[in-house]
């Protein structure tokens, strides 16, 4: 039974081979010529794909070439004790503007506005700018901040940076034992009105911001963590170890010798 089975499909290989022969000729004779049709109107658009790609890379290159040009010659000018000079007297503006601005107000009936928050607006009352708190003791510290940061820009002193997260950290305590339990307090106005209640406007905000930028500059300013030290004892030890050392005489090895 396998024999005949096996015979059975010899002959039907057989059979099949000359048609399948044929069609592989046929497919690779059609595939030759459709390859030759093809790649000569391939070929340019390939070709223009890698030159397109070329240029690229080359503009990439430039860029990055023109990118490490400019940061270097950047990194010359801003450097980190300026940048945080900078970063001082934007603070100390900072703080001198948010005493113009509203630090508190009183809300009244704010739970009847709660499902409505862009038909109607909760009516304030008592509003009150930031240095009203204080008697605008705030104002003359932005002020030294702002003086303090010039001249870090024109020169280094790591002094100038702790007398500045000083005046940062008294501007914080101010804010947040003076300016916060006022801002919080209704006062008069629960007598007043029926559902008042009192809240913290941006002016809080900014100078609460502005104190901590000067805290955190003046801090950032006298650790100065991107500064590198280097060792001059070692890197002499490191030259005297390159140098090259001079070749005995002849008259120095026969004296060792003896």
């Amino acid at each position: 039974m396998s024999r005949q089975v096996d015979r059975a499909a010899d002959r039907g290989l057989q059979r099949a081979y000359p048609p399948l022969l044929l069609a592989w000729h046929h497919g690779a004779r059609t595939a030759r010529r459709v390859w030759a049709w093809l790649w000569p109107r391939l070929r340019p658009l390939l070709a223009l794909f890698f030159r397109g790609l070329a240029a690229g890379d080359r503009l990439v290159r430039r860029c990055c070439t023109f990118l490490v040009r400019a940061a270097t010659a950047a990194s010359r000018v801003v450097t980190p004790a300026r940048a945080a000079a900078v970063v001082l007297i934007g603070a100390g503006a900072l703080l001198v503007v948010s005493q113009c601005i509203d630090y508190r107000a009183v809300e009244i009936g704010q739970p009847g506005y709660a499902d409505l928050p862009d038909v109607a607006q909760v009516p304030t009352t008592a509003a009150k700018t930031a240095g009203a708190a204080h008697f605008y003791l705030l104002v003359p510290v932005g002020l030294a901040a702002i003086a303090l940061g010039v001249v870090a820009l024109r020169r280094e002193a790591r002094r100038l940076g702790l007398l500045v997260a000083v005046l940062g950290l008294l501007s914080l305590a101010l804010i947040l034992l003076v300016d916060l339990p006022a801002g919080l307090d209704e006062g008069s106005q629960t007598s007043r009105f029926a559902g008042a209640s009192a809240v913290l406007e941006d002016g809080f905000y900014a100078e609460l911001a502005a104190a901590g930028g000067l805290l955190f500059a003046g801090l950032l300013y006298y650790a100065r963590p991107c500064r590198i030290r280097i060792s001059l004892s070692g890197r002499a030890a490191r030259a005297r170890r390159r140098r090259p050392r001079r070749r005995a005489s002849s008259r120095a090895k026969v004296a060792r010798s003896a």
